[in-house]
């Protein structure tokens, strides 16, 4: 049994052909040629954005538009799009979001010390490409998430190095542009690395207090867009929100239950995560990727908004794992969580739009609870002997062989 792993792992590992590489770069490019010639402006959520610097640049506040819901910075990030002339735009944009989801593939193999020109890295990301369909989405929208989705397999490689500032420094550059990662920070507070969590504090505090105010409204997304977040008021939005927050109204759950149930859920989340930061077992790549995982999870159950793109922030970074033994990727659980994601699959009674949050919300609470139960086991196997690390211990840095 442990012959055939061994050789099934071996394979996967080998480098592939050049037909490979065509298929991958075939699949990658109609992504991005069919969301420029099917819109002016690189997708629906990119343009939020950029009607956002667009106007700024005319004097007038970003934030009068109750759907721009993201910090001051990505005002000033979103000035080069909004400068450029459409017809660049329509391509640019997608085909950014696209090459920096591949890029948070590539790290997240690095973390795991697989090569980038093995079957395994070229097969996963055509399998992210083809068969999850949060992928196409996120290319579709150009939505921001794909800062984090590159971001946050970056900073974890940096933390699996011993590198902890440069990682606050990444997970704080991507907070300057879209909040998404906040909850990571607790990752640095779990290993007592303050100065990491400092850096992840202060860059996106420096960065979005300079540019609020070169804003005429400087106060306006604690004025306007951080209320419409926390109410969740918004008919359309609420539409396409995966949180059982969000989702369970829907099924008749009064608002105040399915909130507490969501904090609840969020919370025991937690709990999960500095279980698993406690405990020792599998690698410290794993440990480390997991604890972080748990994070983003138990947030994404309480969030409003909470979208399916959101996935892409956490299921690469799974994914990429999967050969590690008790890894989540190996446990039937996640791989029945993605059933809902496949493209072109018909569901019956959730094909309209509208209703896609409820496939989204399964997936999302079934991967929290197949996490959650991981980091459960893994943390509960040596409790005891991880109490240097928690103390402020690196974890190991990564020793197997790069690209």
């Amino acid at each position: 049994m442990n012959t055939g792993k061994v050789a099934v792992s071996g394979w996967l590992l080998r480098p592939v052909t050049w037909h490979a590489w065509v298929a991958l770069g075939a699949v990658l490019l109609a992504a991005v040629v069919r969301v420029g010639l099917r819109g002016p402006d690189g997708g629906m959520d990119n343009a939020i954005v950029v009607r956002a610097a667009e106007a700024w640049l005319e004097g007038r506040s970003p934030y009068a538009d109750r759907h721009f819901l993201y910090l001051p910075g990505a005002v000033l990030a979103a000035v080069p799009q909004a400068v450029l002339p459409q017809a660049v735009v329509r391509f640019l944009v997608p085909a950014g979001v696209a090459a920096s989801l591949v890029f948070g593939w590539g790290c997240a193999l690095r973390i795991h010390g697989v090569p980038w020109r093995s079957r395994f890295a070229v097969f996963g990301l055509l399998a992210l490409a083809v068969g999850f369909a949060p992928f196409g989405h996120l290319v579709d929208l150009g939505n921001w998430t794909v800062a984090s989705a590159a971001a946050l397999p970056l900073a974890l490689l940096f933390v699996c190095r011993g590198r902890w500032v440069a990682a606050g420094l990444v997970i704080g550059a991507a907070v300057a542009v879209k909040p998404l990662l906040a909850p990571v920070v607790l990752l640095f507070v779990f290993a007592r690395r303050w100065r990491a969590l400092g850096a992840a504090v202060l860059a996106p505090a420096v960065v979005s207090v300079g540019a609020a105010l070169a804003m005429p409204d400087p106060a306006g997304f604690f004025t306007r867009t951080l209320p419409f977040l926390l109410r969740g008021d918004d008919s359309f939005v609420r539409l396409y929100e995966a949180s059982p927050a969000a989702v369970l109204p829907r099924l008749g759950v009064p608002q105040g239950a399915a909130t507490l149930l969501a904090l609840v859920a969020a919370g025991a989340g937690v709990w999960c995560a500095w279980r698993r930061w406690r405990g020792g077992a599998g690698p410290q790549e794993q440990r480390v990727v997991e604890t972080a995982v748990m994070l983003m999870l138990a947030a994404f159950l309480v969030s409003k908004p909470s979208y399916d793109h959101y996935l892409l922030v956490v299921v690469p970074l799974l994914l990429a794992g999967a050969r590690e033994p008790g890894a989540v990727a190996r446990r039937p659980w996640f791989w029945l969580a993605l059933v809902p994601q496949i493209p072109g699959f018909a569901w019956p009674w959730l094909e309209p739009g509208t209703r896609r949050a409820f496939r989204d919300s399964v997936t999302l609470c079934v991967l929290a609870l197949t996490g959650a139960r991981s980091c459960v086991r893994a943390g509960g196997a040596t409790v005891e002997s991880a109490d240097a690390p928690v103390a402020g211990e690196p974890p190991v840095p990564v020793s197997r062989a790069a690209f």
